[in-house]
């Protein structure tokens, strides 16, 4: 399997203009890849980092927000694809963890770093919150990460002398 961080960085760096913005939005809803990867590659890659966080943000909300109204037909087909009991990567663990101990609210800041914005919504969703509550709080959690991660990127590159 190839390295996500390069997968995204080869896509980016092969278009230019609003393509890239376009592809920045896409690119935060595949799992793997996801805002994590896709803003600092984006912002070390010379795009704005105001306009790169803003469409990371609006491709990370849009990605939660359709899997918690599929949410139902998401975990039919899971279900069928895996063993309920196999989960060999612990993400769906830790954020079970994390919404035992800290509800909806600790999941939505936590989630997205410890088990990816997927997991963190179909757990959130499954475990009983109301769809607008899941969204509105993950929503808010994500807006918090793009912050951090737009921030961290641009003073990254700056150490780096990118700029």
């Amino acid at each position: 399997m190839s390295d996500p961080d390069t997968e995204a960085d080869s896509l980016l760096e092969g278009t230019s203009g609003i393509w890239q913005y376009l592809l920045v939005f896409i690119l935060t809803m595949v799992p793997t890849i996801e805002p994590f990867i896709v803003i600092p590659v984006a912002i070390g890659l010379g795009l704005d980092p105001v306009i790169t966080g803003l469409v990371a943000f609006a491709g990370s909300v849009t990605i939660v927000s359709v899997i918690v109204l599929a949410q139902h037909r998401l975990l039919a087909w899971w279900s069928q694809r895996t063993d309920d009991d196999d989960d060999s990567s612990g993400r769906y663990a830790r954020a079970r963890r994390i919404w035992e101990r800290y509800g909806l609210v600790g999941l939505a800041f936590a989630g997205p770093i410890l088990a990816g914005i997927h997991l963190t919504a179909m757990l959130a969703v499954s475990a009983g919150s109301s769809r607008q509550t899941t969204i509105g709080w993950l929503t808010v959690g994500l807006g918090a990460w793009t912050v951090a991660l737009v921030a961290a990127s641009l003073a990254g590159v700056s150490v780096l002398g990118l700029t």
